[in-house]
C-alpha cells in the first residue's frame, strides 16, 4: 500500500474547518500533532488573511542589519569600472577618500561586492605539467638510487599487490623490493626509513613522476615523500612522463622480478613477500651480471657513509622570519593567509621582504615564489628542479 502524501495546506484547511465547526482546540492539536501555540497561530492568520493566510510565509528577514546600502555598492561599482585594474583594497581606500563620514565597508565586502557583480577577472590556475629534470651519470655506488613501483598484479587471494622496488643505479644491488597493498606515501615513508637505516643516505633517488614520489597538485610536482628526502640532503631526479628508458636498468630489473616471482603469485602478501626476499639474496650475491663483467651486485656494492640520523632544525638565518607551515598548508605572517601546498605541512619556510609588500617565501635553499600582501596568492618561483637547457657550443 502506498504512501499517503500530506499536503501542508489542506492539513491546514482541514485543521480551521473543524474548528469553525466548534471542536476544541486542545484536543484537534493533539489529533494533528501540533502545540496550541501553533494551533492559535494558524486559526489568527486565518481570521487575518482568510485562505491566503495558510500558504507558507517566506523566512527572508525583513531587513538585514548589516546589509551595505545600495549608494555605497553602487559607488564602488562605479570606481571599479573607472578604475578597471584596481583591486578591493585600493578600491575601499579610495572611498575613505571621498566619503570619510560614511562607515567604511571591509576589504572583503568590497570584493564580495565586485565578485556578486562579475567585476573580479579570476586567473586560471597554472596546473604543474611535469617534465622531468636533469639526470646524472653515477661513477660510484649510492650516487643515485633508482626507485619506482612494478605494476600491480593480483595475489590467490584476489588482493592487488604493488612492489615497490629500490636499486643503486650504479652497482645494481637491489635495496628492497616490498609487498604493498597500495601506493599511498605512508607505506612507502616506513620502507625508505628503514633502508635509510641499514644502507645510509644516497646522493639522489631516481623515480617517475607518478604517486608518492610526485604531486601533480603542488608547487613543482613535489610530494610530502620528496619533500622528506630534500630534508635529508637528497636530491631528486625525475624522467620525463612517457620516457621509461631513462632509467632502463631499473625497468630491466622488473621484468627478471616478473618472471622470477609473480608467475605464479603468491597466496597471500606473506608468501609473496617471502618470494621477493628470495630473489633479492639471490639477484645480489649469486646471479653473475654481464653489465658488472659477470660479477655479483653484492661484490660492487657498500653501504654509504652518510648514515641517516633523523631531520634536523631549518633555519633561516638570510631571511626576515621563519614560519611553520600549518597542517592545511598555508602560512600566516603579519595577520595575512598565504596558501603554500599540504606537501609542506610541518616544515618551516622562509618569508623575506625583497621590495615594499612583496614578499618571498624559501624552503631550504630554494626559492617556491612571491606574493603581495594585496592578494596573498603565491606566484611560483622558476622551477628549481627542472632540466637545465646548456648553451650551443659555436661552430
Amino acid at each position: 500500500m502506498p504512501w499517503k502524501e500530506c499536503i501542508k495546506m489542506d492539513e491546514r484547511l482541514k485543521f480551521v474547518a473543524r474548528l469553525l465547526e466548534g471542536e476544541k482546540m486542545a484536543p484537534l492539536c493533539r489529533e494533528f500533532g501540533i502545540s496550541r501555540k501553533t494551533g492559535y497561530k494558524i486559526f489568527g492568520r486565518y481570521k487575518e488573511c482568510g485562505l491566503i493566510g495558510l500558504n507558507d510565509r517566506s523566512r527572508r528577514p525583513y531587513r538585514y542589519a548589516n546589509q551595505l546600502p545600495f549608494q555605497v555598492e553602487a559607488m564602488i561599482i562605479e570606481l571599479k569600472k573607472e578604475y578597471p585594474t584596481w583591486g578591493a583594497l585600493k578600491i575601499r581606500e579610495k572611498v575613505r577618500r571621498l566619503y570619510p563620514d560614511i562607515p567604511l565597508p571591509a576589504t572583503s565586502t568590497v570584493h564580495a561586492v565586485l565578485d556578486r557583480n562579475g567585476l573580479v577577472n579570476r586567473r586560471k590556475k597554472r596546473r604543474y605539467r611535469a617534465e622531468g629534470t636533469e639526470l646524472r651519470y653515477a661513477s660510484s655506488p649510492n650516487e643515485l638510487w633508482c626507485a619506482d613501483y612494478k605494476g600491480e598484479f593480483m595475489l590467490s587471494d584476489r588482493r592487488y599487490c604493488y612492489p615497490l622496488t629500490i636499486a643503486d643505479y650504479k652497482s645494481r644491488y637491489l635495496l628492497a623490493v616490498e609487498a604493498l597493498e597500495t601506493t599511498k606515501e605512508f607505506y612507502a615513508f616506513s620502507v625508505f626509513e628503514r633502508i635509510f637505516k641499514e644502507f645510509g643516505l644516497p646522493k639522489a633517488i631516481r623515480t617517475d613522476n607518478g604517486v608518492p614520489f610526485a604531486s601533480p597538485n603542488a608547487l613543482f610536482g613535489l610530494s610530502k615523500l620528496s619533500v622528506w628526502w630534500l630534508r635529508l640532503g637528497i636530491e631528486i631526479e625525475r624522467i620525463k612522463p612517457g620516457h621509461p628508458e631513462q632509467n632502463g636498468r631499473h625497468e630491466r630489473m622488473h621484468l627478471t622480478l616478473k618472471k622470477e616471482t609473480c608467475k605464479p603469485a603468491g597466496a597471500n602478501f606473506l608468501q609473496q613477500q617471502a618470494k621477493f626476499d628470495d630473489f633479492i639474496d639471490c639477484y645480489n650475491n649469486d646471479r653473475p651480471h654481464q653489465a658488472l663483467n659477470m660479477r655479483y651486485p653484492g661484490e660492487v656494492y657498500e653501504p654509504s657513509k652518510r648514515t641517516y640520523c633523523g631531520l634536523s632544525d631549518l633555519e633561516y638565518p638570510f631571511h626576515d622570519k621563519s614560519k611553520m607551515v600549518t597542517t592545511c598548508g598555508r602560512i600566516c605572517y603579519r595577520k595575512k593567509k598565504v596558501n603554500l601546498s599540504v606537501v609542506f605541512a610541518g616544515q618551516k619556510v622562509g618569508i623575506k621582504e625583497v621590495s615594499n609588500g612583496i614578499f618571498m617565501v624559501s624552503f631550504m635553499k630554494y626559492d617556491l615564489g612571491y606574493y603581495d600582501e594585496e592578494t596573498c596568492r603565491l606566484e611560483p618561483a622558476a622551477n628549481p628542479f627542472a632540466a637545465k637547457l646548456l648553451p650551443m657550443s659555436p661552430v
